[in-house]
């Protein structure tokens, strides 16, 4: 293992406070780092929070900021954070409005989710919504349902312009629940990842083998198969994420389209990806009409990328557009 790190143990939290350092003018550290927030609060708008294990940056502590997230909660590597972590950012960046907790659908996530709802008490008026964008699998040993994937990103822009506009709680809660049923995504790796306290690939591939359908933490996908080229795979993976969105009556003529690297492929590549995945797209009579290439949710240093596509209505677009200042993500401020 060859890794930019000290020792496994410092490596998280030496990379908050570098992260941290580096944002100064757009985030802080929370007590114990356990959360990280916006440097300026908003009052009086709904606080949005977010979370997950650590290995996927720049989500979720990278969309901390203006139009996005108020506060970001930084489990382990690929571990879920803790309850205890998810009211102390609540109790930090609840400015009277309400919480919105928007939680991936894996098993750690919502459990710790639900409980730090339960851990409150009432004492702030607190709702969910669940990505489950992930069309490879119905149900695997680290979700019942669909996995939230890259399609996370899309929900928390869209619902944080919604936020920062001034919606209410219901309103940005029912938003988010309509954006992730607009939303799918389907992923594939070349490579294994390597998580940094396991010293070695967390599964093998032969030289010519690529996992279809891989989740975030290189969770097993659809199926094993051979190497190909990029308009094949692009291929399969829009037909898969547009047929699903067909039966479920969620198709739209005009989309996002998002490709997103997971940490260890050129932006060379990821181009190349969006150039096959617009083809087939148009092909299918679909327009894309928004578009973002880079590595957004990553799973370490794996190489492979996924595809994500949303049916845009007028509102979602408008909101996908408005001002945003995060670290990883910035347009029109």
């Amino acid at each position: 293992m060859k890794k930019l790190i000290n020792a496994p143990e410092t490596v998280l939290a030496e990379s908050l406070d570098g992260f941290a350092a580096a944002h100064a003018d757009l985030v802080a550290l929370g007590e114990d780092r356990k959360f990280v927030r916006r440097a300026a609060l908003k009052p009086g708008k709904v606080a949005l929070i977010s979370g997950g294990g650590s290995g996927h940056e720049p989500l979720h502590a990278g969309f901390v900021g203006h139009g996005m997230l108020d506060a970001a909660c930084p489990g382990q590597v690929f571990t879920s954070p803790t309850p205890d972590q998810m009211m102390a950012a609540a109790e930090a960046v609840d400015g009277g409005a309400g919480v919105l907790f928007i939680v991936k659908n894996y098993e750690g996530d919502v459990m710790n989710f639900d409980m730090a709802r339960e851990m409150d008490a009432g004492d702030r008026s607190i709702e969910t919504v669940l990505v489950d964008d992930d069309v490879a699998v119905e149900a695997s040993t680290y979700s019942t349902g669909r996995r939230g994937v890259a399609g996370t990103l899309v929900v928390e822009k869209i619902v944080g312009a919604a936020a920062e506009r001034g919606d209410d709680l219901a309103a940005c809660r029912a938003l988010g629940e309509r954006v992730n049923k607009a939303t799918r995504s389907m992923g594939v790796a070349l490579t294994s990842c390597t998580v940094p306290a396991a010293g070695k690939p967390t599964f093998q591939l032969g030289e010519d083998e690529i996992e279809i359908g891989v989740g975030i933490h290189g969770e097993p996908g659809r199926r094993r198969s051979k190497m190909a080229g990029a308009d094949t795979l692009a291929h399969d993976m829009v037909d898969a994420v547009l047929d699903d969105l067909t039966r479920s009556g969620e198709a739209k003529p005009e989309v996002l389209l998002l490709v997103n690297g997971f940490g260890g492929t050129p932006l060379m590549e990821l181009y190349v990806m969006y150039h096959a995945a617009r083809a087939r797209l148009a092909a299918r009579e679909v327009r894309v009409v928004r578009s973002l290439v880079g590595n957004y949710v990553t799973s370490l240093d794996m190489a492979g990328c996924s595809l994500t596509v949303t049916g845009l209505d007028d509102e979602m677009a408008a909101l996908w557009d408005a001002p945003v200042h995060t670290p990883a993500l910035r347009w029109r401020v």
